[in-house]
């Protein structure tokens, strides 16, 4: 049966209420939950980012929920403290917890001063990273000098199981090329081809373990007011990946953006009011021998939301998904 989940995007609200809102989804039915780990915002207009960390640790006390994030260690990150954080939580909250490790966006990575990698380098980086990640877990003391520095670096506090490093990838090139590291797969929703090629691209080079789709989808009593949210709250999806992994300010997505339609933006995701399209949309992704799907309201009213999916989409799902 394929896990249903609730995504907390910690670009949109503050903290608080995304505990509030995850508490809520688990009592709502959701069966899972993840959340984002960004430095800033993809627009202004979202206007939050807090730091994932803290709140994992606050989300996973809150509820007996499995929960992960998608995270990007290896600049804003160093490998040995992605380590230690991701072995803590996983030894307080054992098989509860995975991350999903990626490349990383410069909007985020900036911060830290140093250049920004071609992508090329920070695929290799991330190789690197996860290396020394699971030598860590397991227990070993790792001094490395390559694109990742690490000097004797030691993790006491360790699970006794190593939680999932899943992968995130987006192209069915970069899910090939992730297979062999990785212990499972996110993606994101998109035209069904190009979903199906990346969740085959990653099979057939050998990847193990589930395949996770975050949706990114947006509902209201009307499908006027679900076109309207989506336009003002995430309109930065109509920039192509090349281009939003090397965009660095909010304001730049707001620019290349401040042209785009309402319409234009329900293209890119399901925009209705009608929880059945919703249902029908989300259906189709689970019979691609999808293991999990992450729900992202992209407006800012997720009680609403979690009420209605609740009711009128989660068992539904779950019981065709069977």
């Amino acid at each position: 049966m394929t896990i249903v989940g609730f995504h907390a995007s910690h670009e949109q609200l503050p903290p608080s209420r995304l505990l509030r809102a995850v508490a809520h989804a688990e009592a709502a039915g959701f069966d899972a939950a993840m959340c984002s780990d960004h430095f800033e915002p993809w627009s202004v207009r979202q206007g939050h980012s807090g730091y994932a960390w803290s709140w994992l640790g606050a989300a996973l006390e809150a509820t007996s929920l499995p929960i992960g994030v998608v995270t990007a260690p290896g600049q804003r990150y160093h490998a040995a403290i992605a380590a230690q954080k991701i072995a803590t939580l996983a030894e307080m909250y054992p098989g509860r917890f995975w991350a999903a490790l990626g490349s990383g966006e410069a909007i985020n990575e900036h911060v830290t001063g140093d250049v920004w990698p071609a992508k090329e380098v920070r695929d290799a980086r991330l190789t690197e990273t996860v290396d020394v990640i699971r030598r860590l877990l397991d227990g070993e003391e790792v001094s490395v000098d390559g694109l990742v520095r690490v000097d004797r670096a030691r993790v006491w506090s360790r699970p006794d199981t190593a939680p999932p490093l899943l992968a995130a990838a987006v192209s069915s090139e970069t899910a090939s090329e992730v297979a062999a590291w990785s212990d499972g797969l996110i993606t994101v929703d998109q035209p069904r081809e190009a979903l199906r090629d990346v969740i085959a691209s990653y099979r057939d080079a050998g990847g193990p373990g589930p395949i996770a789709v975050q949706v990114h989808l947006s509902w209201a009593d009307t499908d006027e007011e679900a076109a309207a949210i989506a336009h003002d709250q995430w309109r930065q999806s109509l920039v192509p990946p090349h281009l939003a992994w090397e965009l660095d300010r909010p304001e730049d997505f707001d620019d290349r953006t401040a042209d785009a339609t309402p319409e234009e933006v329900a293209g890119s995701l399901i925009a209705s009011a009608d929880t059945g399209r919703h249902l029908a949309h989300l259906a189709g992704i689970a019979e691609l021998g999808v293991d999990r799907i992450y729900l992202h309201h992209v407006g800012t009213r997720q009680d609403a939301f979690i009420d209605a999916f609740g009711e009128h989409v989660l068992p539904q799902l779950k019981e065709s998904a069977r």
